[in-house]
Formats: structure tokens, C-alpha cells, sequence
């Protein structure tokens, strides 16, 4: 473009010169392309200041004309791409939030109820006229699943919690959490979600927002799960009719730190080597023959236990889970040549639990892509990078390959 059209080019009520001098503060240009659609401008060139520091001269300077900077990296050159700024869709009101939070409430309670030897004390030793059960007397037995609504709706909350103060120290606009009610689940919920209301400014910020769920819940449900199995007794295992809730790596080490054994425990391993019988069992969930023992968990216990499986699912390294996130930070856009081998393994594991054929059939349909960040050119830290490796060796150590076990 010559000096001359560059002079007349108008974006707007901005004329191109002026975005080419901004740009220019912070970048050598050596090429300006007037854009198509809805890139107004492409400027080529090689930023001489630090790419997040030049990004948050920019977009300062173009957000308040109504623009936004696009960093991007072409071969050899740094470009910025000159959009208009998308409106940022409000917050709606609060109180869908805290409906869904006391409908969870009530049904994660009642499941609650269903996990606790008190409900059926409670139960027994009420009477009942001509059988019928009173509203207070299914309030008391809703009330004996506080211990595990407490516990498993914290562990929730801190996740959720986690995801909502990373965005918003990082300037982001997010909703607070939307809890998921399932009457009928084994849980009483499917978890909850937030939802981002505008584009992540970098890897840096969605690194920081997508970490910080998975450890804030981590950090409860760890000490939730002791708890738990410290309320919880070793029992033999019955030859048939029980369920046997799945095994993580660190799932198993909580039990062996509480008991001093490696649990569910065998009779006897027979002829087979202790190490082999311990893969069989983490990939199939059968503990072998009839016998040995295992933990009755609390309901505590059990919620930790749910607490720990929800944060290894959210780390599956695919699409828009946190682990989806983590492995777009680490490997760009590349990232998506993962995605087949991952939904590949999962219906290898639907074998094992039907299940994971369900999240397979999901992640096919809505994990497709991942949403670029506005400032692609700024990496992440060595320190950040260090926590996003530990956050996918936290997925295998809390990936359960049968969550569900019925004999």
C-alpha cells in the first residue's frame, strides 16, 4: 500500500495511518494489507516490544475507538489483525443461579439419603399412619444426606469458584456457576458449569482460568476423600449383589494411606503377580474371585471419591473440557491432531464401561475445535508451562477406566 492510499484509506472514523501509527509504536511494519470481511487490516512486521506489553498498549488504544487486536504469528512474522469489537454479551440476572443451586441442593441431599445407613434408622423407627409418609418425616430423611451434599457440592463449588475468580482477576467476563439437578443420578447432579462471555486474551490467562478449577476442587476433594475413608470401615466383600465404585491411581494411594494396603484386596493373588492382578484390575474393575476385602465407604467418602472422578473427567485433554484448554496452551493448534487418538481410547475403554461411548459420541460432536485466544503470539512462562504438564499427569492419576462396577 502506497503512502498516498494510506493516506486516504479510512476504517471507519479512523483513517489507516492512524492504526498503522499505533501499531507502529510497538512493531517495525514492513507490510499493511487493508482486510476483507470482518479483518479491517492486517499489519505484518516484527514487534520490538514484549508481545503481552505491546498487546496491552494496543488494545487499550483500539478498544476505545471500538477495535480490537488480533496478534497472530505468519512464518517468520509477527501480524496484527485490526477487527471490530464485539459486543460483550451481559451477565443475565443471578437468580437462575441460585434456582438451579436450590434444586441441586434438594436432589444431591435425597441422593444423600439413599447412601446413608441413617435414613434407614431413621425410617425404622418411625411410625407411619396406615403407611403413609409424612412431609416431615421426608424432610428428616432428606436432612441425613447433608454429609454428603456438603461435601460433594463443595467440592463443586470450589471447582466452579476456581474457574470464576481466575477470569475475573484476569478482567474476564464470566457468569457465576449454573448447577445441573438429576433427580435420578447416582450423584444428584451433573456438576456445573461457567460460562465466558467475550475471547481469552491469551494462553497465559486461559492457562490460569483452566487450571484453577480442577486444583481448587482437587484441593477439597483430596481432604474430603481422608476424611471420608477414616469414617469408613474395611469389610469383606460379599461373592455377589454389591457395587464397586472405580479406581483412580490416587484413589488407591488415599486408601492405602489410610488402611496401610492396597484395597480392594484379594483372597489370595493365586498364580497370578500381584503387579498383573493390580493392571487387570484398574482397567476392568473386577477384583478378581469371589471374596477378600474392601472399603464400605462413608458417604463422605464417596462424595470425595466423586469429587476426585468429576476433576479427571474434566481433564480429558479434548476440545473445551479444562484439559482441552491445557493442551492448546502447551501445543497450539496442533493441539486438535490429539483429538482422534483420545476418542479412539475412549471407545477402546467403552469395552470396559459402556459409558465412555456416550463421551466419545459427545466430544466427537461439540469437541471439534478450540476457540483462539485474541493474543496468540505471547507463550506461556516457564512456571506455567510447568503447571501445564502437571496438570496432565494429574489426568492419569485421576482418570478412572471404570467408574462403575456391578456383581
Amino acid at each position: 500500500m502506497t503512502q498516498n492510499q494510506l493516506d486516504e484509506t479510512k476504517l471507519g472514523d479512523v483513517s489507516t495511518e492512524a492504526l498503522v501509527d499505533m501499531v507502529s509504536d510497538v512493531m517495525d511494519v514492513s507490510n499493511i494489507v487493508v482486510g476483507k470481511d470482518k479483518e479491517l487490516l492486517r499489519i505484518r512486521g516484527k514487534l520490538f516490544v514484549e508481545s503481552d506489553e505491546a498487546y496491552d498498549r494496543l488494545s487499550v488504544a483500539m478498544g476505545q475507538i471500538g477495535l480490537t487486536p488480533l496478534f497472530r504469528i505468519d512464518k517468520e512474522d509477527d501480524l496484527v489483525i485490526v477487527i471490530r469489537s464485539m459486543p460483550i454479551e451481559k451477565i443475565g440476572n443471578p437468580w437462575l443461579n441460585i434456582l438451579l443451586f436450590v434444586v441441586t441442593l434438594v436432589t444431591v441431599l435425597y441422593a444423600g439419603s439413599m447412601h446413608s445407613s441413617e435414613s434407614v434408622e431413621v425410617l425404622r423407627g418411625t411410625e407411619m399412619t396406615d403407611g403413609n409418609i409424612t412431609a416431615w418425616l421426608m424432610l428428616r430423611v432428606l436432612w441425613t444426606g447433608w454429609p454428603f451434599a456438603l461435601s460433594l457440592l463443595g467440592i463443586l463449588l470450589a471447582h466452579e469458584m476456581g474457574h470464576y475468580i481466575a477470569a475475573r482477576k484476569h478482567g474476564a467476563s464470566v457468569t457465576l456457576p449454573y448447577f445441573i439437578p438429576f433427580p435420578s443420578g447416582f450423584l444428584g447432579t451433573m456438576g456445573a458449569v461457567i460460562q465466558m462471555k467475550g475471547a481469552i486474551r491469551n494462553k497465559r490467562v486461559l492457562l490460569d482460568v483452566a487450571l484453577s478449577g480442577p486444583l481448587a476442587g482437587l484441593a477439597v476433594a483430596i481432604p474430603v476423600v481422608v476424611i471420608g475413608l477414616h469414617l469408613s470401615e474395611v469389610t469383606p466383600l460379599p461373592v455377589s449383589g454389591f457395587q464397586l465404585e472405580g479406581n483412580s491411581i490416587m484413589y488407591l494411594a488415599a486408601k492405602y494411606l489410610v488402611f496401610g494396603e492396597l484395597l480392594p484386596k484379594p483372597l489370595d493373588y493365586g498364580q497370578v503377580p500381584a503387579v498383573i492382578h493390580w493392571i487387570v484390575f484398574f482397567f476392568t474393575g473386577n477384583p478378581g474371585p469371589g471374596g477378600g476385602t474392601d472399603v464400605f465407604i462413608h458417604p463422605v467418602a464417596l462424595a470425595g471419591w466423586a469429587g476426585m472422578l468429576v476433576t479427571g473427567l474434566n481433564l480429558i485433554p479434548v476440545g473445551q473440557l479444562d484439559g482441552g484448554h491445557i493442551l492448546y496452551v502447551l501445543f497450539g493448534k496442533s493441539a486438535r491432531s490429539w483429538r482422534p487418538l483420545v476418542i479412539v481410547l475412549l471407545v477402546a475403554l467403552g469395552f470396559v464401561w459402556s459409558g465412555w461411548w456416550i463421551w466419545a459420541v459427545l466430544l466427537y460432536v461439540f469437541g471439534q475445535s478450540h476457540p483462539e485466544v485474541l493474543d496468540e503470539i505471547t507463550e506461556l512462562d516457564d512456571y506455567r508451562r510447568s503447571l501445564a504438564f502437571v496438570a496432565l499427569i494429574l489426568f492419569f492419576l485421576l482418570i478412572v477406566p471404570v467408574p462403575l462396577s456391578v456383581y
